[in-house]
This record gives C-alpha cells, sequence and structure tokens, in this order.
C-alpha cells in the first residue's frame, strides 16, 4: 500500500477553469441538485380506484325508506376502505431535464465551492482490496463522515476494499455529480482523475 500521507499532487496543481470559476449564485447548482434526486426518483406508490378494491358489490341498504342518504357500494371514496380519488397510479413522470453545459457548468461550481471550502484533497488510495486499507486511509489522512473517492478506473481491488465502508462513496470522474459533490464532508482524488475531470468538464462551446 502507498504512503498516503503525503498528496499525489500539489493541491495548487487544480485546473482553475474547474476548481476556481465564479459562482454568482446558487440557481443552478439547486437545479442540478434537484434534477438528480428527480432522475433517481421510481413511480413505486400505487393506490386502488374505487373499481379495483376489494368487496362493495352489495348495496350497503335500500335505496328507500332508511331517512339515509342513498349508496350504491361501500367502496365509494368517501367510505373507509373505499377506493382513492386522483392517487398515485405508478406511471408517474417525475423526470426533470437540464441541458449538458448547464450540468457541467453546474459541477464545475461545485467543486469550486468545495475547493474553497477546503473539502478537497488529491491523494492516491493503492490497495490490494483489503476493507482494513481503507480503514486505515481514512484513519491516515483524518477523514470523517461521508468521503466521496473519485478515481479514473473502478479497478476491482478499489471496489472491494471501500464496498464495506459506510462512509466512503467511490465514483469514477466521469459520473461525478452536484448531489455527490455537495453532500461530501471530504473529496479525495486520485492524481488520474483531475485530467479526465478537466477533459470532461472544459470543453469549447460550439
Amino acid at each position: 500500500m502507498a504512503d498516503t500521507t503525503k498528496p499525489a499532487v500539489a493541491q495548487s496543481a487544480l485546473p482553475k477553469e474547474v476548481f476556481a470559476v465564479e459562482v454568482h449564485n446558487h440557481e443552478l447548482l439547486k437545479l442540478a441538485y434537484d434534477a438528480y434526486l428527480a432522475n433517481s426518483r421510481t413511480a413505486s406508490a400505487t393506490t386502488k380506484q374505487r373499481g379495483e378494491v376489494r368487496g362493495g358489490g352489495i348495496k350497503p341498504w335500500k335505496q328507500k325508506g332508511t331517512g339515509r342518504a342513498r349508496f350504491g357500494s361501500s367502496r365509494n371514496p368517501i367510505w373507509r376502505g373505499g377506493g382513492v380519488v386522483f392517487g398515485p397510479r405508478g406511471n408517474e413522470n417525475y423526470k426533470k431535464k437540464i441541458s449538458t453545459l448547464s450540468k457541467r457548468v453546474a459541477i464545475k461550481q461545485a467543486l469550486t465551492l468545495a475547493e474553497q471550502a477546503k473539502k478537497i484533497h488529491v491523494l492516491d488510495f493503492k490497495t490490494t482490496g483489503k476493507t482494513s486499507e481503507a480503514i486505515k486511509f481514512l484513519a491516515t489522512n483524518k477523514l470523517e463522515r461521508r468521503v466521496l473517492l473519485v478515481v479514473d478506473e473502478k479497478t476491482p481491488e478499489l471496489i472491494r476494499a471501500t464496498n464495506n465502508v459506510q462512509n466512503i462513496l467511490l465514483v469514477r470522474a466521469q459520473y461525478l455529480s452536484v448531489y455527490h459533490i455537495l453532500n461530501a464532508d471530504a473529496i479525495v482524488l486520485s492524481a488520474a482523475s483531475i485530467p479526465v475531470i478537466t477533459k470532461w468538464l472544459v470543453r469549447e462551446e460550439a
């Protein structure tokens, strides 16, 4: 296992076009954050309408002579145990679209805020696949709570070492999101991931 007490790359070497952009307001960050949550949402909730609820086939009481309002089924939506009106049906679409350019700008803004808050650490984590090595890596570098580990490639050893560590989230550089960046208490970038992030986020506009 490599010595993780020393940075793999000097912190000042982080590209300014990615880690030092202007953040005028947080509106775009909010849009990207909400879009990530919305696109991760599944329409799993479903309710039954009055025709789908079991029972209620017999008229509760006769039409006339009781002094009560007429009813044809005990599965009427205003009755307890009846159907649900305008409830979720399991086919709702919660997706939110955000342009690729806006997404890249939002990620750069999130990385800039993380750098300003001194959350970003440039370190290389070498492992043979043991969970104990991941735990030692966190302890050696005083990384606590939610740690976002960004690498250029997910190797089987990295996946195996971090899978059972609750506070580490292993992410490939190409799949960084505003949600993960803003929620992390510490962001560990491998040296090889920085060029990948820069190439992905810094592109000439057509």
